[in-house]
């Protein structure tokens, strides 16, 4: 059941590309975007059933978006062993708990008066309530490495909670990845 639901999970309601996205980058100060011009879209091979977080169908609407995202800022697809850029996504999802915790006082007992203290200061009970919301918590990671020198020159990361199925995943998950692929140079 577990793994039926990791793949029902339309990957990352990341999609969400409204407020929930929250997206930062990190660039390599060194690199000169001057030089590339071609990039692929690389998925190393994955020992395991790490790869099992994303369905094929949600893999290949992150491939495209990427692609679309290049392509945008100018950069020719090539294929992986003549390409400049390898461009490798990496989806992480993990179960998350969020607990709150409410107290309430009462039988504080007491007045205040502007010259005297009043008695019925004891102690009083409290009851304390506590609230644990479990909840998906998923991450989009896109690595930009250069393919000769297997450096990673740009990364970006969206993450989102994940709370239900995504309406229209194929152009929610486009939209998800050019809002992370933002900030990435166009080619010179």
């Amino acid at each position: 059941m577990k793994r039926l639901l990791i793949f029902a999970i339309p990957l990352l309601t990341l999609a969400a590309c409204g407020p929930t996205l929250k997206v930062t980058h990190d660039v390599n100060s060194q690199a000169n975007f001057s030089q590339y011009s071609t990039f692929a879209v690389y998925h190393p091979e994955v020992r395991g059933n790490a790869r099992a977080t994303v369905s094929e169908l949600n893999r290949n609407r992150i491939d495209n978006g990427i692609v679309a995202a290049m392509m945008a800022k100018g950069y020719v697809q090539a294929d992986t062993s003549t390409a400049d850029l390898l461009v490798n996504p990496v989806a992480v999802v993990k179960q998350e708990k969020n607990v709150t915790a409410y107290t309430n006082y009462y039988n504080y007992g007491g007045f205040y008066r502007p010259y005297y203290w009043g008695g019925g200061m004891g102690m009083g009970s409290a009851n304390t309530t506590f609230n644990v919301e479990k909840y998906i918590d998923g991450s989009l990671i896109i690595d930009v490495v250069d393919s000769r020198k297997r450096e990673l020159l740009w990364q970006g990361v969206g993450n989102s909670q994940i709370d239900g199925p995504v309406k229209d995943p194929d152009t929610k998950i486009s939209q998800a990845v050019a809002k992370i692929m933002e900030s990435f140079p166009r080619k010179m």
